[in-house]
């Protein structure tokens, strides 16, 4: 494992608790751009008796979509404040979306838009499932109960991928199709932001919050 990934885990399910109280009144925004620059090969489906009578697939999950989190959280924002549901969706042989951010507590379904069976499952020591063999219209849900990184396969298409990262906190975003992100309500202080594209940290850097309602922008360039 890569120093960059073993960051990547240790930053998601090693959270600290900060000095900082959390006042909304004082919260400030973070908000800007992860410009991606990164290649990848065309994705391959691989024949089977599975997909058979299927069209080939008419899109690929979005790889540079990244999320931007705080490594550390304020005190009182592991506070229970609620925990919303999520969706993995299969279709054309593919998650969508690729990466999907949760808070811990989040329940996630994975509906099977397919015409073919798909068997979700997972090793991740965050959270370990196998969903077993379901058709088309069916869903099943898992719960993520611990922070940490996890990887999703298929086991009957085994070039079906995707990752779902659980905070302990709600200071993260996932960038939408032109790289953009926002992280409202941050309290005060001064915090280490990162970066995560396609299963590593890319970049770290330290920004300070002031008081007041305000805005920080940030710009960062994944090579």
């Amino acid at each position: 494992m890569t120093s960059n990934r073993r960051r990547a885990r240790s930053a998601i399910s090693g959270l600290v608790f900060s000095s900082v109280l959390l006042s909304s009144a004082q919260a400030g925004t973070l908000r800007g751009r992860v410009d991606v620059r990164l290649e990848w090969p065309p994705v391959q489906p691989r024949p089977n008796v599975a997909t058979l009578g299927m069209p080939p697939p008419r899109d690929s999950p979005d790889r540079r979509r990244s999320v931007v989190y705080l490594e550390s959280g304020p005190i009182g924002a592991f506070d229970d404040i609620g925990r919303p549901e999520a969706a993995l969706d299969q279709r054309n042989e593919a998650f969508f979306p690729y990466v999907l951010a949760v808070q811990v507590g989040t329940t996630v379904a994975f509906p099977n838009g397919d015409r073919t069976f798909h068997n979700v499952f997972s090793f991740s020591k965050a959270k370990r499932f196998d969903l077993g063999r379901y058709p088309r219209g069916r869903s099943k849900s898992v719960r993520f109960d611990r922070p940490g990184v996890v990887r999703v396969f298929c086991d009957i298409h085994a070039h079906m991928s995707a990752f779902i990262l659980v905070f302990a906190h709600p200071f993260f975003a996932t960038t939408n199709s032109e790289g953009r992100f926002r992280i409202p309500s941050v309290p005060p202080g001064t915090y280490t932001i990162a970066v995560w594209t396609d299963g590593v940290v890319r970049e770290t850097r330290k920004i300070e919050v002031p008081s007041g309602d305000t805005t920080v922008d940030l710009e960062f360039q994944v090579r």
